[in-house]
């Protein structure tokens, strides 16, 4: 199948994956949506002191899903937040040493002797 005029190879190919990925999405949606109709059965979580919860598998497992994402993301902010800011502490020690260095290098080649062969 040749490309419309006007559009090169690596945008029909872009297209090509673009098809893919929906397929694929569509597929991992079917799967998971089977799974939740299967898995419809009552279950009952029970907590400490007597304490307890009785909902669809598939709630109970959403549930849990989502709590780990949640967890996860906590645990990943601190260090990203760390680093954000040892970044913006980097880019003001740069800004800072910019104006020290000259606009042009013939002030070095000056300072030198005019050698001009990097030695």
């Amino acid at each position: 199948m040749a490309a419309p005029a006007g559009c090169s190879g690596a945008g029909a190919a872009g297209s090509v994956m673009n098809y893919l990925l929906w397929i694929l999405r569509f597929v991992l949606f079917v799967l998971v949506l089977g799974f939740a109709v299967a898995n419809t059965d009552p279950v009952t979580v029970h907590y400490y002191f007597g304490g307890q919860w009785q909902s669809p598998l598939i709630v109970v497992l959403l549930v849990v899903f989502c709590a780990g994402v949640a967890l996860g993301l906590a645990v990943a902010l601190g260090p990203m937040f760390r680093q954000r800011r040892e970044i913006g502490e980097l880019k003001r020690r740069l800004r800072d040493l910019a104006p020290r260095k000259s606009g042009s290098g013939d002030d070095m080649t000056k300072a030198e002797g005019g050698r001009h062969d990097g030695n």
